[in-house]
């Protein structure tokens, strides 16, 4: 009778699962770790029944037994204990639910979370591996969920091209007039033209000399078509930050970073957007005077190699 009630209860306890992952409500809830509570609680009351049928004696005094040897079964269900309380905690902060995507690097974790039981967490990474680490340790590491990302609709764009610095420079105003046939910058450089105009003339600056008072330089003004040209693109969020900065010049080159939102969050999109753009970009820098930086490849050595044995040849050739 208590292993037919046991299993009762335990074939209920599973419809009920199997009911609650068919709503909406429960469906991202890890509803295996509440059920193997139960299980381990129908357990522990039909042995300590099954134990008193055979030997004869009260339940109370074999569980007044079992007081003493607490401390062994502390030891031996530390990590069920532990991937209890850490269920629960999860579940009651919301903090990882059924179908997110996490990271955790430590564990070589990077994907959606499958299942959350009482002892690991099931999570299938983008290669389609699956990854186990147990529950307890979404308390005491720290992960990465992207959920918050998903739900916003936009996904972060943060990367640089570097510049050639030695490239940048002041713009002449021939070339001011080759660049406004772009349109997106026409209106641009007229309303900068007027202001610096205006200014250089109230403070009586030397136009003979480019360094006094202000002028466009053709890094600005690539800075400023990127912008104008990444506000008239449809896959990128507009009510969402979008900006292009100067990072700090390093031995690479001058960073000039994209930090803005696509218009989507799904992966082939993102990457599709990110590459149509950096290969207008790419592109279009040579029109304004500057070079993407790069490290010499071996046919710029072999280049050099030649040219400095030609010179040496030419040298000897005439003392």
């Amino acid at each position: 009778m208590i292993f037919a009630g046991y299993s009762l209860l335990n074939g209920l306890f599973k419809s009920l699962r199997d009911i609650l992952r068919s709503s909406r409500t429960f469906v991202d809830k890890p509803l295996d770790s509440y059920l193997q509570v139960l299980q381990i609680f129908l357990l522990f009351v039909g042995g300590t029944l099954a134990v008193s049928i055979i030997t004869g004696n009260s339940p109370w005094s074999f569980l007044v037994s079992l007081g003493a040897a607490s401390a062994v079964l502390m030891l031996v269900f530390k990590d069920t204990i532990l991937g209890f309380v850490a269920s629960i905690q999860v579940s009651a902060n919301d903090s990882v639910r059924v179908g997110d995507w996490i990271e955790m690097p430590k564990y070589g974790a990077d994907g959606d979370v499958l299942q959350i039981n009482l002892n690991n967490v099931r999570i299938q990474n983008w290669d389609k591996t699956i990854v186990t680490v147990p529950t307890h340790t979404l308390l005491s590491d720290s992960f990465k969920n992207f959920r918050g990302m998903q739900e916003s609709g936009g996904r972060r764009i943060k990367r640089a091209i570097n510049i050639k610095i030695s490239t940048i420079r002041y713009l002449d105003p021939q070339e001011l007039e080759t660049l406004k046939r772009i349109s997106i910058l026409s209106e641009y450089i007229q309303k900068r033209q007027q202001e610096i105009k205006t200014f250089n003339a109230e403070n009586g600056i030397d136009p003979e000399m480019p360094v006094n008072g202000r002028r466009i330089t053709n890094i600005g003004l690539f800075r400023a078509y990127i912008k104008a040209y990444v506000m008239e693109n449809p896959n990128i969020h507009q009510k969402m930050t979008a900006m292009v900065r100067q990072l700090p010049a390093t031995q690479h080159g001058l960073p000039l970073e994209l930090y803005m939102f696509t218009k989507g969050t799904q992966w082939t999109f993102y990457e599709d957007v990110i590459s149509d753009l950096f290969d207008h970009l790419l592109a279009s820098i040579k029109y304004f005077g500057l070079e993407v930086f790069e490290l010499p490849a071996s046919d710029d050595l072999r280049y050099i190699l030649k040219e400095s044995q030609g010179e040496g040849s030419r040298a000897a050739s005439h003392p």
